[in-house]
């Protein structure tokens, strides 16, 4: 580690090094929300008003944190550099110092979030009536799962479980029924789920709005989207995506099928229309290279959707 680097790291943890805020910054990054108000960071422990806003501005100046304020309330969110870092602090670092102690243990795992996932279920239960509640309940623990297996961001995990876990049971309800929406549905499917498919979903909701159901997915998802591909996402206003894996319910579902470059990984179901797009890889591409395959992405999906809805005007 060379000098510059090791000073910065130690001005961070000289910043987490109280049991008070590492409580505060805990409670900040597993918020399902991924920010927590002022008011309920208060909570962690019977100290003054003083107090918290001292702990916060530590952390804050450290670059830990940033914060909002919205009417009243200032509201905290763990900083964009540290959204890797803090959740390998807390659920790592944390665990191995609890495991380490005399007679301490670490826990982790799903039961460590079941009441969470519980409340979720039984919110999705109430928006897939036909669906019963074993099979909701099912889904959403399986989606947590495979998000948790791979994701390297952790501060939004219990959301994006939630919003998974709905495409899942909306897939799963467009597959086994003859749905009354006519809207098309395309999938599109890469190997990491972390550039091309991520793009080319958002540009259809970009052109199409809601006129198509549109998914992406990944045979073998990443841990995030890819840092290049982020600022093209924010700029169709996809600035919520994640990799998700690839399931049979969403093929099911599909009348289009898009692949690229994930070869045979693709569950092949008859009557569904498949796309093999040879378009580059975003994770070896430069800023250029991306927005060149951002255009190239774009003109696909124009094409696609000029074919889809041939009466839906196209910009």
């Amino acid at each position: 580690m060379g000098a510059d680097a090791a000073a910065g790291v130690a001005t961070a943890l000289r910043a987490l090094g109280d049991p008070l805020r590492l409580r505060m910054l805990s409670l900040v990054a597993t918020s399902p929300t991924g920010e927590a108000c002022v008011c309920d960071i208060a909570t962690v422990a019977d100290v003054s008003q003083p107090t918290v806003s001292h702990h916060l501005k530590v952390l804050k100046d450290a670059g830990v944190l940033t914060s909002e304020r919205r009417g009243t309330w200032v509201h905290y969110r763990v900083a964009d550099a540290y959204t890797a870092a803090v959740p390998v602090l807390l659920e790592g670092f944390a665990a191995a110092a609890v495991e380490a102690a005399p007679g301490g243990h670490a826990p982790s795992g799903l039961t460590d979030v079941d009441a969470t996932l519980d409340r979720v279920a039984d919110d999705l239960a109430a928006r897939f009536p036909d669906l019963s509640a074993s099979v909701v309940l099912r889904t959403v623990r399986e989606s947590y799962t495979a998000l948790a297996r791979r994701s390297t961001v952790r501060t939004h995990l219990v959301v994006n479980t939630e919003r998974f876990a709905r495409q899942r049971l909306d897939d799963l309800v467009a597959a086994g029924t003859d749905e009354v929406d006519t809207r098309p549905r395309v999938l599109f499917v890469c190997v990491a789920n972390a550039g091309r498919s991520q793009l080319a979903a958002a540009l259809v909701r970009h052109h199409a709005g809601d006129a198509v159901v549109v998914r992406s997915a990944g045979s073998a998802p990443a841990g995030d989207v890819h840092p290049g591909v982020r600022p093209l996402l924010a700029d169709l206003g996809a600035v919520d995506a994640f990799p998700k894996p690839l399931t049979d319910d969403a093929v099911r579902a599909a009348d289009v099928v898009i692949t690229m470059g994930c070869g045979d990984t693709c569950p092949v179901l008859p009557g569904k229309r498949y796309e093999d797009w040879v378009v580059g890889d975003p994770a070896l591409a430069s800023p250029e290279g991306t927005e060149a395959i951002r255009d190239e992405l774009d003109r696909r999906v124009r094409a696609l959707l000029a074919d889809l809805l041939p009466d839906h005007p196209h910009p």
